[in-house]
């Protein structure tokens, strides 16, 4: 495995070039993508980059977990090819002021509750893309608008990368595997299986047998049946376009209700098919 830490130093790829952007902090999530991409590719990159400029709260940028050591460990015992794990400035080398439209893809959900944070993801992948130049890179389905915004700024750009959606790791309990669970404390660990939970439990008794807004109510109010857990958003959002839905009836296609939760400081997202 070689550790890069300029763009010059990523070279003599063999074959297929596969990729796994990630800010670190790795779980066995990540570790699915990595076999997923070793599985379908003959090089295998996976970058390590805290991106500042998807971070609309100062204090959550800080206090992101930051584990390099363990992670390269991890991703040698994996046969991972290539690491690139940069300086910021390594990344943006001037201030990086571009301007992405998603079509409306970032206006919901996560875009109208933490403002700019898809624009800081269109500039940091669009650069790791243009210095890794992979055939194919592999995206999380537990960050589900964040994949469907990738495939959006990828066509939009014309770039020659086919992008693969992986399914969602979950922890016996069925919490979603996520860098920011290390942050929870125990209290707030134990009760944070809560929200897949209320989910999936939904996703078997709420369709189609009450309105959507009601479904709503009822997930939240569910859900912050728990003292420890509070709710920021439900959403029941077509899978394709991420227009929220209305009613049942609409042809949105498949649907699929995303959560935000805050469990004590730390903020969880989650999603299931409805």
């Amino acid at each position: 495995m070689k550790l890069c830490r300029r763009a010059q130093e990523l070279a003599a790829y063999r074959g297929t070039v596969g990729f796994v952007p990630t800010m670190g902090a790795l779980h066995e999530g990540h570790l699915s993508l990595v076999r997923a991409c070793r599985s379908a590719c003959d090089t295998t990159v996976v970058s390590i980059f805290v991106n500042p400029t998807q971070f609309n709260d100062p204090k959550d940028l800080e206090n992101y977990p930051r584990t390099e050591e363990a992670d390269l460990a991890l991703l040698e015992e994996q046969g991972v090819d290539f690491v690139f794990a940069p300086a910021v400035d390594e990344i943006y080398p001037t201030p990086d002021t571009r301007v992405f439209d998603f079509g409306g893809l970032d206006r919901v959900m996560e875009g109208e509750h933490r403002p700019g944070h898809f624009n800081g993801v269109g500039q940091v992948v669009s650069r790791l893309f243009e210095i890794v130049r992979p055939n194919r890179a592999f995206f999380g389905e537990k960050d589900f608008q964040q994949l469907a915004i990738i495939r959006h700024m990828t066509a939009q750009l014309g770039l020659p990368i086919e992008i693969v959606g992986c399914p969602i790791v979950r922890d016996v309990d069925g919490l979603a595997r996520s860098s920011r669970n290390t942050l929870l404390s125990p209290e707030h660990r134990a009760a944070a299986p809560r929200i897949y939970a209320v989910l999936a439990e939904a996703a078997e008794s709420l369709r189609g047998k009450v309105s959507i807004p009601e479904a709503k109510r009822i997930i939240a109010q569910r859900i912050d049946a728990e003292p420890l857990l509070r709710t920021e958003y439900i959403e029941i959002a077509s899978a394709d376009s991420l227009q929220p839905a209305a009613d049942w009836g609409q042809r949105l296609g498949e649907l699929r209700c995303f959560a935000a939760v805050h469990a004590g400081p730390v903020r969880l997202i989650d999603n299931v098919p409805f």
